[in-house]
């Protein structure tokens, strides 16, 4: 049985829904062969991702192939209750709700397991954590599962490596398909878009840091340059700062960057990037958000216990006045800003992301049990049906090589 904040909003929810459906080709495709060929037929999906439209015509496209979904969501502030009751309401169990305790999170995410899941579906790797702690009794019955985000594959790369995986996991994040559109174009419209929503102020002009330049920071940067922002970037890596610089932007530390910002933006997927350290040095009024995948870059913590005010000062911004006078401001409480005050990624994005997802779970329904347990990319006729489904989608034609011109370029 679903537990969801209100089966009546599943009417706006089904409007959202059928919304993006309308810009979702990719996905649609897949849901009518599915619903022809069956390919999921008998399987239990326990599926753990932001719970938001995009996300419902995945769960729909799976259950349209012969599957009994289990859904639940990632981020307490990411759920969008109308589009879990829509869910809900259409026959799919949905464990979510918006602005829960870490303990009913957790809550949901092991109800949605008990269903004793043939494959999973994780972003965030949250899901993989419990089935190998918690709830390893429900292991044996587990194909194989897919990993969405770099978080999540960043800790599923740790359990393969320390030897405690125990199922295959589908590296969905570091398919082509996903990470070079999914993460650079998606993150970099959907964080602004979040950001510019919640505070409703003017980006030109002014001085935005980045911490991380990994394909996610690209997009955040890139889209704050075109709002024609001063863009520095902060990393730990100094191959991308290299490239960061050449591709025009400032490239300092925190520390230095911590007074010249307006606003700051997090994408390192790492704890303690903006700390107690940063904030006395920060411009009375500087913004402060995240857009990693957990609440652990900004230490808003600190601020919650060493600030001289805490107080709200519009919808998801809470104002933290330091005890030098000046007020730091933080979005949706340092948690995903893009989903936590934002719809998320645009849907043509997640159209892409998502069909990657719905043929890595065919695939592994036909061939997981032959797989070992290991971080497993993404097969590449996988990534180049969907570039293929893309483009057709959007009208264009590529060439193909000749014979002669594959002879060549096979040959020594």
């Amino acid at each position: 049985m679903s537990e969801v904040l209100d089966l009546s909003l599943a009417p706006e929810g089904e409007k959202k829904i059928e919304w993006v459906k309308r810009h979702m080709p990719l996905l649609d495709i897949i849901e009518r062969e599915f619903t022809e060929t069956k390919p999921l037929a008998g399987l239990k999906i326990a599926l753990s991702v932001h719970m938001e439209a995009k996300t419902a015509r995945l769960c729909r496209a799976l259950a349209a192939g012969g599957a009994e979904v289990h859904a639940t969501g990632c981020n307490p502030l990411s759920t969008q209750d109308d589009v879990a009751a829509a869910l809900a309401a259409g026959g799919i169990e949905v464990n979510a709700r918006r602005g829960v305790t870490e303990e009913e999170y957790e809550a949901h995410l092991v109800r949605t397991l008990e269903c004793g899941p043939d494959i999973i579906i994780d972003d965030g790797g949250d899901l993989t954590n419990l089935m190998h702690g918690r709830l390893w009794r429900l292991l044996p019955n587990v194909i194989g599962g897919c990993e969405e985000t770099t978080t999540g594959v960043r800790r599923v790369g740790a359990m393969a490596k320390a030897g405690e995986l125990k199922y295959p996991v589908i590296s969905v994040n570091d398919a082509d398909c996903k990470h070079l559109f999914d993460n650079r174009y998606g993150t970099g419209q959907s964080v602004w878009d979040g950001i510019n929503r919640t505070t409703n102020l003017i980006v030109a002009g002014k001085s935005v840091v980045v911490a991380g330049y990994g394909w996610c920071g690209r997009g955040v940067a890139m889209r704050a340059r075109g709002f024609g922002a001063k863009v520095i970037v902060c990393e730990v890596d100094p191959v991308r700062a290299l490239e960061a610089l050449m591709d025009g932007y400032e490239v300092m530390t925190m520390d230095e960057a911590a007074p010249l910002g307006d606003i700051f933006v997090t994408v390192t997927g790492c704890c303690g990037v903006v700390t107690e350290r940063h904030f006395p040095l920060m411009k009375d009024g500087a913004v402060v958000c995240n857009a990693g995948h957990f609440n652990v870059e900004v230490d808003v913590d600190w601020l919650e216990k060493n600030a001289e005010a805490v107080f709200p000062q519009r919808q998801n911004i809470v104002g933290y006045t330091l005890q030098n006078g000046r007020t730091v401001s933080v979005l949706a409480e340092g948690r995903l800003v893009n989903l936590a005050s934002g719809d998320g990624h645009p849907a043509e994005i997640m159209d892409m992301s998502f069909a990657i997802q719905a043929l890595c779970v065919e695939y592994l329904a036909q061939r997981g049990h032959k797989l070992s347990p290991a971080l497993v990319p993404v097969p590449r006729e996988i990534d180049e049906r969907i570039a293929r489904l893309k483009l057709a989608s959007e009208g264009v034609t590529i060439d193909t090589l000749t014979r002669d011109q594959k002879d060549y370029l096979s040959g020594w």
